[in-house]
């Protein structure tokens, strides 16, 4: 039956059946027989699929941290897997690998276990011997087990502490992984002499798996650096220096370059991916003397490739071989590069290889990052070289760019004509190509600007007469514009590019031609007397990419050392920075404000930009003029999402700003700048108060957003008060009316929730009302009244769809507990009140955050950052204020509560960590308190909410023990990030549970190598030393200092009992 159901599950399209025999197979697992009945199905399974489950299993039972298996029983399991897989060479792929996996697992998770002072899971070599003996297939088992153990090893398992991978591979390292290596290299070299047959589809099989060992070896994270793929470009590849050896005989850099010209192009890739690791190895393994000779062979191989290019006409040998282009320089001075023998003809063959990719820009884009970055780092080298050898980066530079532009150039006409996928749709990919041209284009700068002037006069001038023209195609004009666009955005990247360089004045009067004469006075008349018609997306994004890094370069923060470049660069054109420039700049801003209203990234960059704007005349038109007559993205238009309306949350954010420089108190000014808010909801109210439900819900969500932008801009306590008095009580109805109306709509109830948040948030400390004031009281009231209002609602929309949770339910709560947190914690209510006059707004809020809690799973809180991030710093304020009112909960509330926390401390967010330490911190400390008061001889009778939280604590003990030992295991064996914060409850902790603490401690020290108990035992015994049975500051603060040295000594006990004799030999 198991495998009619193992069948079911790969091969059925029927997915109930699927499903059903999911669900058995998942029971079969998890049931006690497990491991004989898997046994039965490895050796009697007739199907493929039924060894697979086999295999997976197994690995499951082997891996599972709870109720591991008996080392003996899971060095049987290795045993008999190595048995299986050589009496079986021919089994399908998946299951080999399943096994090879299985057999990975298990030997690096015992790589500690010791039987009879024998490390029983460490000879792996031995292991793999008798494969290697045997036919071909048995010889690609073999080497396949090598490279999945390597692989396994490297990785780390977030089922188990990080400090436990790190000794793992630490030992592999020190002990095993250079003598598979060198076998590798061994293997490969007997391959490489004895002519394979690769056509014959086995001897193909072994070379890869060959390749592939190779390449996890040099691959390995020697240091425990964890880089990721995205930074491999900066990568140093830490190998030992016990590795040395290898890597001063050519010999083993000759293997993989002879290789690569020998085999086809279907293994070559894996050669090249070997070899990029080799020309990465750190530069501190070698002396002066040997990186030169090893540098020399590495050129002298690179040369050999440019020379024979066929190869590289397959994508993946060319990706990788531009990868290792760019290591030449990532690890290697320019100063070093040019004294090797053949540096002028190999510095000639790559650029002309350079320029051939540039100039087939439709092939493997993705590689062309490598080489704009070999010649970014060669171009930024030029003004430190040393050397007297030249460098004839002069020479070579300008071709690079040259070849890069006109071939972006000419690609624009192509890409139109075939609907090819355009890169500048990817504003990452160009930002970053972008970057790097501008480094290498201020190489000769000269000879760029010269160019660039030639290609913008021929563009322009193309467009300008298109433009004109009755009867020009839509066609030629695209083509001009996305040229234009090109063009812009290069400029804008080369100006750019003055930040890395020591610039002269004659390179800032050049920056000034190409600003000046062309950019600012010709393109921008040309694109502005064309919006009335049609406009270009693409061309006004580079416009303000273009004027965004002008202004970083010569107007932003280092306006005092660039000012006076800047008043005698441009008198020929009247051009200052309080004139022509700014107003040019600032035109632009509304201009694109104006007709791009739709155009989200236009007008979210715009105002961006808008903010950086200081105080100036033409910005009084915004200020006056901040209606959809003006500004078309004010408007309300049902073609338009609702949530489209994001960027005037922003607009208002820079009006705001702008408005508080001149504003101080005149209230008059405030009046006059809300006019167009005050009617807007003066429409609202007008139609609420009549019914006549027509186009206020997108108006009100405007308003919201309108709002929100000001009340964040509003951060002093003049201006905010302004705004308070005139929300409230006009306007603060009509929220309280939405949320009631339209709680079941996301778009319209996320904005009123997310400004209500604004309003109540302390920020600043502008929220400070005078002392005869109940402002603070009717603030909260309405804060109240908002979530309770809310909360009840959203509880009726009953079970909701998976993938829509989160729009519908879970954000809305999310932002409720942030304002409830924001209003709590702003220190303008006295909460007290609240019950001494019968007012119930703070139960009722308290009372609908349980209620929307109950409502999330477990899961949920930690599965959504920003429901997380609210939640926990909630908590933390209930717990430190409101430690009654959790008291008072029901048992299975406070059992939710703190299993909540104790998920948390191990969350791989921070802020929820430390969060969940401090909230953990409160609960103890006043269960401590209560505990002690109780055991006083004329203590105070204690309240009754007191007296349950105890109780319910001592019925579950479990809980709070298991807390001690996930802090206790996260500071001894993890790379604890927020140590600080662990220590505050961890006294507590052991204060309240000694003899669980005692019990935790025993077996600590007792899982320890005999010699090292001793040293561990003294590690606690230092640890509460001095430490009193209270939880006064000083106490605290003495355990704090105590728990730093304990972790420190802790960790080096285990360090040197675990690693090998080598591991401080790294960096030597």
């Amino acid at each position: 039956s198991l495998e009619i159901l193992c069948k079911q599950l790969y091969e059925t399209t029927d997915t109930t059946t699927r499903l059903q025999a999911e669900k058995a197979l998942v029971e079969f697992t998890n049931s006690p027989d497990c491991l004989s009945k898997c046994q039965l199905l490895l050796e009697r399974g007739s199907s493929s699929y039924s060894q697979l489950l086999a295999a997976t299993c197994l690995s499951k039972l082997v891996s599972r941290t709870s109720n591991p298996l008996p080392l003996e029983q899971r060095v049987d399991i290795r045993n008999y897997v190595l048995n299986y897989l050589a009496t079986r060479p021919k089994l399908a792929a998946f299951v080999t690998q399943a096994l090879i996996q299985l057999y990975a697992r298990i030997t690096k998770l015992g790589w500690f276990d010791c039987q009879k002072e024998d490390y029983v899971f460490r000879n792996v070599i031995v292991d793999v011997t008798r494969f290697l003996q045997d036919s071909v297939e048995h010889c690609i088992i073999g080497v396949t087990i090598l490279s999945q153990l390597t692989n396994e090893i490297n990785q780390a398992d977030t089922t188990h502490p990080l400090t436990k991978h790190r000794k793992i591979a630490s030992s592999f390292r020190d002990s095993s992984l250079f003598d598979i290596f060198t076998l590798s290299c061994n293997l490969l070299k007997q391959a490489s002499g004895k002519n394979l047959n690769l056509n014959d589809e086995s001897q193909h099989g072994l070379l890869m798996q060959l390749l592939k060992l190779a390449h996890n070896c040099l691959n390995f994270d020697f240091i425990g650096t964890s880089t990721d793929e995205s930074s491999d470009d900066l990568c140093t590849v830490q190998i030992p220096t016990s590795w040395r050896s290898a890597f001063l005989d050519s010999s083993t850099l000759q293997l993989f370059f002879d290789l690569y010209h020998s085999i086809p192009p279907s293994l070559s890739p894996l050669v090249l991916s070997c070899l990029v690791q080799i020309a990465s190895v750190r530069r501190s393994l070698f002396n002066n003397a040997e990186r030169a000779k090893f540098l020399s062979h590495l050129v002298d191989g690179v040369k050999r490739i440019l020379e024979n290019p066929q190869s590289l006409s397959d994508p993946n040998n060319y990706h990788e071989f531009c990868r290792l282009l760019a290591r030449l320089k990532s690890n290697y001075q320019l100063g070093e590069l040019v004294k090797v023998e053949n540096y002028p003809e190999v510095i000639r063959l790559i650029a002309n290889f350079t320029v051939t990719s540039l100039q087939h820009w439709e092939f493997a884009p993705n590689s062309v990052h490598y080489l704009l970055s070999l010649w970014q780092r060669l171009a930024a080298s030029v003004p430190y070289v040393k050397a007297t050898e030249p460098h004839m980066l002069e020479t070579y530079t300008p071709e690079v760019t040259k070849a890069y532009i006109t071939s972006r150039l000419e690609s624009v006409h192509i890409i139109l004509r075939d609907g090819l996928e355009d890169p500048l749709d990817d504003a990452g990919l160009v930002q970053q190509q972008l970057d790097q041209l501008s480094t290498i284009g201020r190489c000769e700068y000269e000879k760029t600007c010269a160019l660039l002037v030639q290609l913008f006069d021929q563009s322009a001038q193309s467009y300008q007469e298109l433009l004109q023209s009755t009867n020009s195609s839509s066609m030629d004009i695209a083509v001009q514009e996305g040229r234009l666009t090109w063009l812009v955005y290069i400029i804008g990247a080369v100006i750019g590019g003055r930040v890395s360089f020591a610039s002269t004045d004659e390179q800032d009067a050049m920056d000034g031609e190409l600003v000046c004469r062309y950019v600012v006075l010709q393109l921008m008349n040309l694109t502005d007397s064309r919006l009335a018609q049609a406009g270009n997306e693409k061309l006004e994004l580079a416009m303000l990419s273009f004027f965004e890094q002008f202004r970083k370069i010569y107007i932003g923060d280092q306006v005092q050392k660039s000012s006076k470049v800047i008043y005698w660069l441009f008198p020929q054109v009247a051009f200052s920075i309080s004139g022509s420039h700014v107003r040019h700049y600032l035109m632009l801003k509304i201009t694109n404000l104006k007709y791009w209203g739709q155009c989200e990234p236009i007008t979210s960059k715009t105002l961006h930009s808008v903010r950086k704007l200081v105080k100036l005349s033409a910005v009084q038109f915004m200020l006056n003029n901040h209606t959809s007559e003006h500004f078309s993205f004010l408007g309300v238009n049902n073609q338009s999402n609702l949530s489209d309306m994001r960027c005037r949350t922003t607009f208002y954010t820079a009006l705001g700003r702008l408005l508080m420089v001149d504003l101080g108190e005149d209230e008059d000014q405030f009046e006059q700048f809300m006019l167009p808010l005050t009617a807007a909801f003066e429409a609202v109210a007008q139609m609420f108060s009549t019914n006549t439900f027509n186009e206020q819900e997108r108006t009100l969500v405007g308003l919201v957003r309108d709002l929100r932008g000001i009340a964040f801009a509003f951060n002093a306590k003049t201006s905010f008060m302004m705004l308070f008095d005139w929300i409230y009580p006009s306007y603060m109805p009509i929220l309280q009316r939405a949320i009631e109306l339209w709680y079941h709509v996301p778009a319209c109830t996320t904005p009123v929730l997310k400004l209500m948040a604004e309003l109540v948030h302390n920020r600043s400390q502008r929220l400070q009302f005078d002392v005869s004031s109940p402002n603070g009281i009717l603030l909260f009231r309405e804060t109240s009244k908002m979530i309770t209002t809310y909360g009840n609602r959203i509880l009726t929309l009953g079970e909701v769809p998976k993938d829509q949770v989160y729009a519908l339910k879970l954000k809305g709560i999310s932002i409720c507990f942030s304002m409830l947190k924001a209003v709590l914690s702003g220190n303008y209510v006295n909460f007290g009140v609240f019950r001494l006059y019968g007012d119930d707004a703070l139960d009722n809020a308290l009372q609908t955050f349980i209620k929307l809690l109950l409502s999330i799973p477990h899961s949920d809180l930690l599965d959504y950052p920003k429901l997380s991030q609210s939640y926990y710093s909630l908590l933390e304020v209930l717990t430190q204020d409101h430690m009654n009112f959790i008291a008072s909960l029901e048992p299975h509330v406070v059992m939710y509560i703190l299993s909540s926390i104790s998920e948390g401390l191990t969350a791989l967010d921070t802020m929820v960590c430390t969060g969940c330490c401090s909230s953990l911190d409160h609960i103890v400390t006043y269960l401590f308190k209560q505990l002690s008061r109780s055991t006083k001889k004329r203590a105070a009778p204690m309240a009754q909410e007191s007296d349950r939280f105890l109780h319910i604590m001592q019925q579950h003990p479990e809980m709070i023990q298991q807390m001690l030992s996930t802090v206790l295991n996260i500071i001894i064996f993890e790379d604890c990030r927020n140590q600080w914060s662990m220590s505050r409850p961890l006294l507590g902790l052991i204060l309240l549970n000694e003899k669980y603490f005692a019990d935790l401690r025993n077996g600590i020290v007792n899982s320890q190598p005999p010699e090292k108990q001793q040293a561990m035992h003294l590690c606690f015994e230092n640890l509460m030393e001095g430490i009193e049975r209270n939880l006064l500051t000083k106490n605290r603060d003495r355990f704090t200092q105590n728990l730093s040295v304990f972790r420190r000594e802790v960790n080096d006990s285990m360090k040197n009992s675990t690693y090998g004799v080598n591991s401080n030999d790294m960096m030597s």
